[in-house]
């Protein structure tokens, strides 16, 4: 079984009985342990798991971090639990400050049973960085983060691997959320970058504000444009040879015209857009197109149950998408392609039946 499927169930617990788990002890032994025990440790093995672990540091006495995993007789991770729907962002975890500068421990772990901050002291050996090096979402992650987390599993856990990426990783994070928030709300400074390097007169306040709005949609549509450049080489590359084998299957067997229902190019390109879209999300082969009379739905394992989107085109001048997420319904659209704005939804329909 993959570490994605032995994830499922406590994903479902995650989302389904988070009104229950209103406690830290709650959190803990609803998401923490069995995180942990996906991970293959023993929580019952005070060897593996030291659960309520005190290191008395000078004054301090008998105070304690929640579990401490053993690897080789030493400690090498520290563990602090918040109760589940805290924001970690205002979370104190001094004890797992403290606690790390005095044991062998070489990472520490903040988690809310749903959140988990992996941090190192990359920064000053000893002391604990202020920022986490990784960020693992349980019910919003992807096949990499899975990825990067199987490192702290028990049968891969090596301390040089995780470090000799661990510097990398924090600074793409950071990196990535300077981004999002610059593609977000432009700053002035920015702005006036650019500008400079394509507009020769004065350079003033009410220059940068009259060009703000026109920076902003160039990001927005040169983003746009990147994605569709690569999802066409992808769709044309052999290394998508199982993804054009389930097209041509499709095309051969499933979309065979009966009883006026007549599949078109149309359907057959968002259905493609779509799977490419959530490629990180799920299996490809787990996206199945079923057309009808009335629309062309897009289901996960071909269940009616699990519609990731519905397409209303049927040779129509106007065309329209539906979507199952927490919003649900119909969006417009010009041209197929303004799919790839809508990401968001289609993976927030996917999470539904997680």
């Amino acid at each position: 079984m993959s570490l994605i499927e032995r994830f499922q169930p406590l994903v479902r617990r995650a989302r389904e009985e988070s009104s229950h788990i209103t406690t830290e002890e709650a959190t803990k032994t609803a998401l923490v342990l069995p995180m942990l025990q996906i991970l293959g440790y023993d929580v019952f093995n005070p060897r593996e798991v030291i659960p309520e672990y005190i290191a008395d540091i000078g004054k301090k006495k008998g105070e304690k971090v929640d579990y401490a995993i053993m690897k080789d007789g030493e400690i090498s991770v520290l563990i602090e639990c918040k109760p589940l729907g805290m924001n970690l962002d205002q979370a104190h975890f001094t004890q797992l400050y403290r606690y790390f500068s005095v044991t062998p421990a070489r990472f520490g772990v903040l988690t809310n049973g749903v959140e988990y901050r992996f941090f190192s002291d990359l920064d000053d050996r000893n002391k604990l960085d202020d920022q986490p090096f990784f960020r693992f979402d349980l019910l919003d992650h992807n096949d990499r983060d899975l990825e990067e987390l199987k490192k702290f599993s028990k049968s891969d856990f090596e301390v040089d691997n995780i470090l000799g990426s661990a510097s990398q990783l924090k600074y793409i994070s950071l990196i990535q959320e300077e981004f999002s928030n610059l593609i977000s709300d432009v700053p002035e400074d920015f702005v006036k970058f650019l500008v400079s390097r394509i507009y020769e007169g004065r350079m003033t306040q009410s220059i940068i504000s009259e060009f703000k709005p026109t920076v902003y949609e160039a990001i927005q549509q040169f983003i746009r444009e990147q994605v569709d450049t690569r999802l066409k080489k992808a769709l044309n590359s052999n290394d998508l040879a199982v993804a054009e084998s389930v097209k041509i299957e499709v095309v051969e067997e499933d979309l065979v015209p009966d009883d006026g229902i007549e599949t078109t190019q149309e359907e057959i390109d968002a259905y493609n857009i779509v799977r490419a879209m959530v490629c990180d999300q799920v299996d490809i082969v787990r996206v199945v197109m079923r057309d009808t009379k009335s629309y062309c739905g897009i289901l996960l394992d071909d269940n009616n149950r699990r519609p990731i989107c519905r397409l209303h085109f049927n040779g129509k001048s106007v065309k329209r998408v539906e979507f199952f997420d927490d919003e649900a319904g119909k969006v417009e659209i010009k041209d197929v392609k303004d799919i790839f704005e809508y990401k968001h939804r289609l993976v927030a329909a996917l999470k539904k039946y997680a």
